[in-house]
């Protein structure tokens, strides 16, 4: 995992970035492993992947942060890119991979509270996408705004959202 970390950290090559996120993604799906890759500062490198302008790359490292995020120590450090998240949702091409993979991570960050305040400004966002998307981007989206409606502060944002 080190390696992997490294690598990633070290190279600029597209191909190569998708296959260590991909491993690493992969090897999260173990909660040892979650731990490791916290511990070996592997969170901060991964999300620094969201700012690659190659759309493959950018969905896996969404793809390998929704996997980490289903431990809360990780939560807390994921928690620093969810606006960054929520602009990726936004401009990326209405019901492409990466808008899916970013309303995946969204989802899991907003299964607690902890995290809402983050994600008041893309109710909009949430709501035209579950107007004009597909049926796998509307099932995203509502997943999002369910854990959202469950907290009592959120419902005037709800429910005065500009769409």
């Amino acid at each position: 995992l080190q390696k992997l970390i490294h690598l990633l950290q070290a190279t600029d090559d597209p191909l190569i970035q998708e296959q260590a996120l991909i491993t690493l993604s992969n090897s999260a799906a173990f909660s040892v492993n979650q731990d490791i890759i916290r511990n070996l500062d592997g969170l901060s490198v991964i999300g620094a992947m969201l700012s690659n302008c190659i759309p493959k790359v950018k969905e896996k490292a969404l793809n390998a942060l929704n996997n980490l995020s289903m431990n809360i120590k990780n939560q807390e450090e994921i928690q620093v890119f969810i606006t960054q998240v929520c602009r990726t949702v936004e401009s990326a091409p209405l019901n492409s991979e990466v808008q899916l993979a970013g309303l995946r991570l969204l989802t899991n960050m907003s299964v607690t509270s902890d995290y809402h305040q983050k994600m008041i400004n893309s109710i909009p966002c949430f709501l035209h996408l579950l107007l004009e998307g597909t049926e796998s981007t509307q099932i995203q989206v509502l997943k999002v705004l369910v854990n959202l409606s469950a907290n009592p502060a959120m419902t005037r944002h709800l429910l005065r959202a500009q769409v």
